[in-house]
Order: structure tokens, then sequence, then C-alpha cells
């Protein structure tokens, strides 16, 4: 497993939805992102922190 990627508690991820959408959210592993579908945003993780906030997300394409 890449060092970069965060661990964060799969119990946190089942808990956590997006703040714009309260949709669940899809770990992405690739990026240590956490993805809302709904609202195409991606999350970040720092440090092991999701950061829930929408200023934070990344716009997702297509």
């Amino acid at each position: 497993m890449d060092e970069r990627i965060s661990k964060v508690d799969p119990k946190l991820l089942e808990l956590l939805v997006c703040p714009l959408t309260k949709a669940r959210l899809t770990l992405d592993r690739d990026t240590n992102e956490l993805i809302s579908e709904k609202a195409r945003l991606a999350y970040p993780i720092r440090d092991g922190v999701p950061i829930m906030l929408v200023s934070e997300a990344r716009k997702l394409e297509g």
C-alpha cells in the first residue's frame, strides 16, 4: 500500500455523507479522496482526516 495514502477508520467512512447532498461517499484510494457522485465533488483526506468542506472539495470532470 502506498505510504502517502492516509488511514481513515472504516467505521467513520460509513457514517460520513456529503455535506451538500447528504448522499453516501465512496473512497478513491488512488487520489485519497472521498467522492460524492451526486454532487460531483471529491473531498480530500489529509493526514487521515477527511476534509468535509465544499470549499476544499475538487470538482469532478464529466
